[in-house]
C-alpha cells in the first residue's frame, strides 16, 4: 500500500506520473516505422514479447494485495456503477458509432474501436485522477482493481461477441490462450504473495519499468509487422483524423452519460469523482497483451490504433476536469468557511470569548 499512497500524495500535486509513457510510446512506434523488425528478428521479439507479457501479469498478480480488494468492496452501488461504464456502457457506445457510421473508417479500425471498448479500467491513472479531483481513492482503487482481475477474462469474451455483430468475428476459442498466458501467470504470482509480495513492494518502481518495457517491446513487434504490412499507405491521413474524432466522441459521451448518471442515482460528490475517473479510462497495459492473443500478426497494429489514441486523450482531458472538481471542491468550502465566520460574527459570540479570554 505504500506504492498507493505515494501515488497519492503526487497526484495531490496535480501531476500524473504517466505522461513519460505516452510520450515513449509515441517513440516506439516512429522506431517501428523506421526500423521495423522482420524475419527472425520479428519471430525472436514476438517470442520475448510472450515471455515479458507473462512475466508482467505474474508480478501484478505478486504486487495485488487482497486488502485493495476487500477494501470498500461492500460499496457495490459505487462498483455496479463503475462496472456497467467500464462493460455495458462502452460497448453500446462503440456499436451505436459503428451502426451510425459504418463506412467512416476500414472495418480493422472499427474492430480496433470495438476491442478499445471492451477493454478493462486503468489502475494507476484511475486513482491519481481521482485524487487530484478529491474524490473517493478507496472505492477507486477497489474498483479499478476488480475492474483489471476481470478484464482478464471479460474484455476476451466481450470483444469476441462484439466482433460477431461487426460482422468480422474474432475466434473465441483465443479466450483459452488469454487464460493460459494471462490469468495462469496472474494466479500463480498471487499464490506467491506470501513469499514474494514484500520483495515485489520493495521493488515496484524499478518493476514498474520492466512493466511498462514489456508493453513497449510488444507494441514495437506489432508495429513492425504493420510497417512491413503496409499499414501506412493503407491509412491515410484523413482516415486517422477519423479515427481520432471517432475516440473523442466516445470520451465525450462516456464522460456526459457517467457524470449524469452519479448525479442521478445519487451518489455524492467524492462517488461520482470515482465513477467518473474509474468508469471513463481504459487500460492499454492490458489492451497489448489480450490483442497479442486475439488477433492476428497482421490485424493487430490497425487493431491497437484506436486504444493507442484514446489512451493519452483519456489522460489529457480527464486530468483537466479532475483539476476541474479540486478548483470547485477549494471555491465551494472557502465559501461555506466564509458563511461561518460571518455568522458567527453576527453573533456576537466573538467579542464574548475574546474579552473572556482577556479577564482569565
Amino acid at each position: 500500500m505504500r506504492a498507493i499512497s505515494l501515488l497519492i500524495s503526487t497526484a495531490r500535486n496535480g501531476r500524473l506520473p504517466v505522461d513519460g509513457f505516452v510520450v515513449t510510446l509515441a517513440g516506439v512506434v516512429l522506431a517501428a516505422t523506421l526500423l521495423p523488425c522482420r524475419g527472425e528478428g520479428a519471430r525472436l521479439f514476438h517470442a520475448a514479447g510472450i515471455m515479458a507479457i507473462a512475466s508482467l501479469f505474474f508480478l501484478q498478480g505478486a504486487r495485488l494485495s487482497r486488502d485493495a480488494v476487500l477494501n470498500g468492496i461492500t460499496h457495490w452501488r459505487l462498483h455496479a456503477a463503475i462496472g456497467a461504464t467500464t462493460y455495458v456502457l462502452f460497448p453500446v457506445l462503440g456499436l451505436c458509432l459503428f451502426a451510425a457510421f459504418p463506412h467512416r473508417l476500414p472495418h480493422l479500425l472499427w474492430l480496433g474501436v470495438l476491442f478499445a471498448c471492451a477493454l478493462p479500467s486503468t489502475v494507476q491513472s484511475s486513482i491519481a485522477l481521482t485524487s487530484i479531483a478529491r474524490g473517493n481513492v478507496p472505492g477507486a482503487v477497489c474498483a479499478a482493481t476488480l475492474s483489471n482481475i476481470a478484464g482478464i477474462v471479460i474484455a476476451p469474451l466481450l470483444f469476441g461477441v462484439m466482433s460477431h455483430l461487426h460482422g468480422h468475428g474474432v475466434d473465441l476459442t483465443g479466450v483459452w490462450l488469454v487464460l493460459l498466458q494471462l490469468l495462469l501467470p496472474f494466479t500463480a504470482g498471487h499464490l506467491l504473495r506470501p513469499w514474494i509480495g514484500g520483495w515485489a513492494e520493495r521493488n515496484r518502481a524499478v518493476l514498474s519499468i520492466t512493466d511498462r518495457g514489456s508493453i513497449l517491446l510488444v507494441v514495437y513487434t506489432a508495429f513492425s509487422a504493420a510497417v512491413v504490412r503496409g499499414i501506412w499507405q493503407q491509412m491515410p491521413p484523413m482516415t486517422l483524423a477519423v479515427l481520432a474524432l471517432m475516440m473523442a466522441l466516445l470520451l465525450a459521451f462516456v464522460l456526459l452519460v457517467t457524470v449524469i448518471a452519479a448525479r442521478t442515482l445519487g451518489f455524492g460528490r467524492s462517488d461520482e469523482v470515482a465513477v467518473v475517473f474509474c468508469g471513463s479510462q481504459k487500460s492499454l497495459v492490458s489492451g497489448v497483451p489480450i490483442a497479442g492473443v486475439l488477433v492476428s500478426a497482421a490485424a493487430i497494429g490497425p487493431v491497437l490504433l484506436p486504444i493507442m489514441l484514446y489512451y493519452p486523450m483519456q489522460l489529457v482531458v480527464c486530468a483537466w476536469m479532475a483539476r476541474r472538481y479540486a478548483q470547485v471542491e477549494d471555491t465551494g468550502s472557502l465559501r461555506l468557511t466564509e458563511t461561518l465566520v460571518r455568522a458567527y460574527a453576527r453573533s456576537g459570540a466573538a467579542p464574548q470569548i475574546n474579552g473572556s479570554r482577556r479577564g482569565e
